[in-house]
C-alpha cells in the first residue's frame, strides 16, 4: 500500500488519498519498561512490522501507560495493575513512526497527575501529538488536527472508564464519557464541529476479553458516526473485533507483557491500514501479528490462519466481507456518500441508550490486564 497519493476522477481532477495506520493497546510499562531500562535500543517491533506501519501517512495508537520516572501508584486498593514506561519510550515511539497517541484509557493516571503531566511533556518533546488527556478538562477533551499531504486529520480520544480518572476544571485527567448512558453532547459536538477533512474518533470502551462489542459500544459507535466521525477506532477488549462501515470496534493489543488466554488468543492481533479517498474510508488492510513477550512480529503461517478465521467470523456479524491478498486481510468499503457525512449535533440528553453488559469476569492468569 502506497502512502499519500492521488487518483484521477471522472472530472479529471485529482482525488486525494491518505493512509492511516492504527494499532491498539500499546503497553510499555512493567516487563517492557524493564527491557528498555536494560537496553534502550531494544527493538519492540520487528523490522517487518515497522515497515508495514511506514506505509501510512499517519500512525495512531492507544498508549496504555504513563511515560515518567515520577509519581506513586494510584490510591485504589482494588486496582491491580500499574504501568509506567521510562522517558526513552517517547523517543522509541517517534522512531517507530508514531505521529499521534490517545491517552484516554484506564492507565494514563496509574502513577498520578504528576506522571501524566510528564507523559504529555515527553510526547510533545518527541514530536508526537496526543489526545484524550490533559492538565485540565478543556485540554483533555480537546481534539487535535494534523496535516498530512494537504489534508487535515482530526482526532478525538475518549474513554468510558474509569470515572475516577476524569479530568476536572483544574485537575489533570482523561476525557471521560459515560457511554453506557449514551454519547454526551460534548463528544458529539466536538466531532461535528471539528474543522478537518477526516475525523477519527478513538474511544476506549467496553469490557475486557470479550469477542464482540457490547450493546452500549454498538450504540455509541452509531452515534459517533451520525455526529460526523469518518472513522471510529475503538480499543479496550485486548482482542480484536470485527469491523462495520467506518467502524473498527476494537483494535486489540499491539505490544505488552500480558499473560495469554488460550481460547481468546490475545497474543495474536492485527495492525490496521485504512485508506481514505476524498475524505471517506475506501479500503482496510489488516496485517496479522504475533505478540511475543515484550516484542511484536508478523504472524507466522499457522498464527495468521487463526487470525484470518477469527477476523472473518467477527466481521461476518456486521455483514462485512473479508478477502485475502498477499497475506493481508482486506475489506473494501462503499465510497458513496451516506448520512454519516452530515455533521449534526448530538442532543444534550441522550440517556435513552443503555448498556446491556457489565465488565467481563474472565480470568487471564497471574498477569491479567484490566483494560
Amino acid at each position: 500500500m502506497e502512502p499519500m497519493t492521488s487518483r484521477r476522477g471522472t472530472t479529471g481532477e485529482a482525488s486525494p488519498i491518505l493512509t492511516l495506520a492504527l494499532a491498539g493497546d500499546t503497553m510499555l510499562g512493567r516487563g517492557v519498561a524493564d527491557r528498555l531500562a536494560d537496553d534502550p535500543s531494544t527493538p519492540l517491533l520487528s523490522e517487518e512490522v515497522v515497515a508495514v506501519a511506514a506505509e501510512a501517512d499517519l500512525f495512531l495508537l492507544n498508549l496504555e501507560c504513563a511515560i515518567s520516572e515520577r509519581g506513586t501508584p494510584w490510591p485504589d486498593p482494588a486496582k491491580p495493575f500499574f504501568f509506567r514506561a521510562p522517558p526513552v519510550a517517547a523517543e522509541l515511539l517517534c522512531g517507530l513512526g508514531v505521529g499521534c497517541v490517545t491517552l484516554a484509557n484506564n492507565h494514563a493516571l496509574d502513577y498520578g497527575p504528576v506522571a501524566l503531566v510528564d507523559t504529555l511533556h515527553h510526547l510533545s518533546s518527541a514530536g508526537i501529538a496526543w489526545v484524550g488527556a490533559g492538565a485540565d478538562l478543556e485540554r483533555a477533551r480537546r481534539p487535535v488536527v494534523l496535516e498530512r499531504g494537504g489534508l487535515r486529520i482530526g482526532v478525538l480520544g475518549l474513554t468510558d472508564h474509569p470515572p475516577t480518572f476524569a479530568a476536572g476544571l483544574d485537575r489533570p485527567g482523561v476525557a471521560y464519557a459515560d457511554l453506557a448512558r449514551g454519547v454526551p453532547s460534548w463528544v458529539g459536538n466536538a466531532v461535528s464541529e471539528l474543522d478537518a477533512d477526516i475525523v477519527v474518533a478513538t474511544p476506549h470502551w467496553g469490557p475486557n476479553m470479550v469477542t464482540e462489542p457490547v450493546p452500549h459500544v454498538l450504540s455509541a459507535a452509531a452515534s459517533l458516526r451520525d455526529a460526523g466521525a469518518t472513522l471510529v477506532a475503538g480499543h479496550s477488549a485486548h482482542v480484536f473485533h470485527g469491523v462495520g462501515p467506518g467502524v473498527l470496534y476494537d483494535l486489540g493489543d499491539f505490544i505488552d507483557d500480558y499473560a495469554t488466554d488460550a481460547r481468546l488468543r490475545n497474543d495474536l492481533g492485527l495492525l490496521f491500514l485504512v485508506t481514505f479517498e476524498d475524505g471517506r474510508p475506501l479500503r482496510l488492510e489488516a496485517v496479522p501479528l504475533a505478540l511475543d513477550y515484550c516484542q511484536t512480529r508478523l504472524a507466522e503461517r499457522e498464527e495468521a490462519a487463526w487470525v484470518t478465521r477469527r477476523f472473518r467470523h467477527a466481521c461476518a456479524g456486521f455483514g462485512t466481507e473479508v478477502t485475502e491478498h498477499a497475506g493481508r486481510l482486506v475489506v473494501e468499503w462503499d465510497t458513496e456518500p451516506d448520512h454519516h457525512g452530515s455533521r449534526g449535533r448530538v442532543p444534550d440528553d441522550p440517556a435513552d441508550r443503555r448498556a446491556g453488559s457489565g465488565p467481563s469476569s474472565l480470568a487471564r492468569g497471574d498477569r491479567r490486564e484490566d483494560g
